[in-house]
């Protein structure tokens, strides 16, 4: 712990940061609610009166939790014995009241100017891919491998760094300049607040009603629990993703049609396959973990990296929601709507798979080649959960409540998270079955044929049931 702290704070800040600008896309620290905005907005009334108070409060909703978090931090740091509880608390205070301040003040100037929004959109793979670079970073300094230029960088850079020198020094590590960090920390923050103070009364009141929409829509869909509407709505108040105009020849035989568009689509969407591979590497670092560990830890990594993986090949099955999403849009479609589905999942299953290969070779490189195998396989029964996900149909909110009373409780929510994520359990849970049973022995030749005749069955049922859903669909 006291050697990944430098990393540590400015991974966290990183993120709290690139999380604060994503939210001001859409939403903001000033949200007027509707009828502020489309009737006393309008009135001839002050600006500076109506929108600073939501400035403030999200401010001081943003040091909340952040103080819970950095007494739960202080108590870890005590029980580690790196440091008395008073003093890791007195350590922890400055990041804790400055940082989250900053994120507002940074969404603040995102929400106001929209260059600024457009830069940080263009630039959100960029700082994704640096917040990966950190987190190894943080990995490699944990097991002792450490950079004292990268440190000390990180240590005077910024307020990610000014905020971790006191928490340094509390700790035992070198940090002999903490006060002046800390003072530059609070003047920083102090500028941040005063500059955002005055960016609130400057957001256009077009820029708050388009808001103030999105922010309702998805209040509302978030009730009845249709989080694909609520993911729609956000893309449409970000902008989505860059297009790219990319043509590939279409084919002669209708029945490769279907993998024509999707694979169209997704070379034209090349943020959907980034993340894909994003996702995939997080997996990847689960799975090396997890075979570095014994019993529960091993099998934790190992349930980590499935659903990693899962969110990976899922990701690159839009296509399919998008069909679903108004099954209307399938008229184009010389199938019926059923085997157009299953045909949805053939360029997630195969991109899957490919990028699964390539994320198996430091495996198979460090003397584990049944991993150029297994990690493939794993990919298929994924698409096809994916595929019987989109074809779920309208939330059934109504399992929620069975009206059956037991000792814990009504059990509709687990009847509901069942239903919602059929998909995901089955693969993940069949998958983790299978593998606990063959990577505990380095897998041979019959080993690795049970975990694919496993992923076979799996899929084949999975894509009977989405075709079942899908005619559902369609009948309804």
């Amino acid at each position: 712990m006291r050697r990944a702290l430098p990393a540590l704070f400015t991974l966290l800040t990183g993120a709290l940061a690139l999380a604060a600008a994503r939210d001001a896309l859409w939403r903001g620290p000033v949200v007027v609610p509707g009828p502020a905005v489309g009737w006393l907005l309008a009135q001839p009334v002050r600006r500076a009166a109506v929108l600073r108070p939501w400035f403030r409060l999200s401010a001081g909703l943003a040091v909340v939790p952040a103080l819970l978090v950095a007494a739960g931090a202080a108590v870890v740091l005590r029980v580690m014995g790196l440091a008395p509880l008073g003093e890791a608390l007195l350590a922890l205070l400055p990041g804790a009241v400055c940082l989250p301040l900053l994120a507002v003040c940074v969404g603040m100037a995102v929400e106001r100017r929209a260059a600024l929004a457009r830069w940080v959109r263009r630039g959100t793979p960029l700082a994704v891919v640096a917040l990966m670079l950190l987190a190894g970073q943080v990995a490699l300094a944990a097991r002792g491998h450490r950079s004292g230029f990268l440190e000390g960088v990180e240590l005077w850079s910024g307020p990610w760094g000014w905020a971790a020198q006191p928490v340094v020094a509390a700790t035992g590590g070198s940090a002999p300049a903490w006060p002046a960090a800390v003072a530059a920390l609070v003047l920083l923050t102090a500028a941040g607040l005063f500059q955002g103070h005055r960016d609130a009364a400057r957001v256009p009141t077009s820029q708050l009603r388009r808001r103030a929409a999105t922010a309702q829509t998805v209040a509302s869909v978030m009730w009845t629990v249709e989080l694909r509407a609520a993911k729609l709505a956000l893309l449409d108040a970000t902008g989505g993703g860059t297009v790219r105009r990319v043509r590939l020849r279409a084919p002669r035989s209708r029945y490769l049609v279907v993998a024509w568009r999707d694979l169209l689509a997704l070379l034209r969407a090349p943020a959907r396959v980034a993340k894909a591979l994003m996702w995939l590497v997080c997996a990847t670092g689960a799975a090396a973990l997890g075979a570095e560990s014994v019993g529960g830890r091993r099998d934790a990594g190992l349930l980590l990296a499935l659903l990693l993986g899962y969110v990976a090949v899922g990701g690159l099955a839009e296509p399919a929601r998008l069909e679903t999403d108004d099954v209307r849009r399938a008229a184009w479609s010389p199938f019926r709507f059923r085997a157009l589905m299953l045909q949805h999942a053939v360029v997630p299953a195969v991109a899957g798979a490919l990028l699964a290969a390539v994320a198996a070779v430091p495996f198979a490189v460090a003397g584990a080649p049944w991993a150029l195998v297994l990690m493939p396989v794993c990919a298929v029964p994924f698409a096809a959960a994916a595929v019987f996900g989109a074809c779920r149909g309208p939330v059934r909110t109504n399992l929620m409540f069975t009206g059956v009373s037991t000792p814990a409780g009504d059990p509709g929510v687990f009847l509901f998270v069942a239903w919602y994520a059929a998909g995901l359990l089955a693969s993940v849970g069949g998958l983790g079955l299978a593998l606990h049973g063959a990577l505990p022995h380095r897998p041979d030749g019959g080993g690795v044929l049970a975990v694919a005749a496993v992923a076979a069955l799996l899929t084949v049922g999975l894509l009977l049931c989405a075709a079942r859903s899908a005619g559902r669909l369609v009948r309804h």
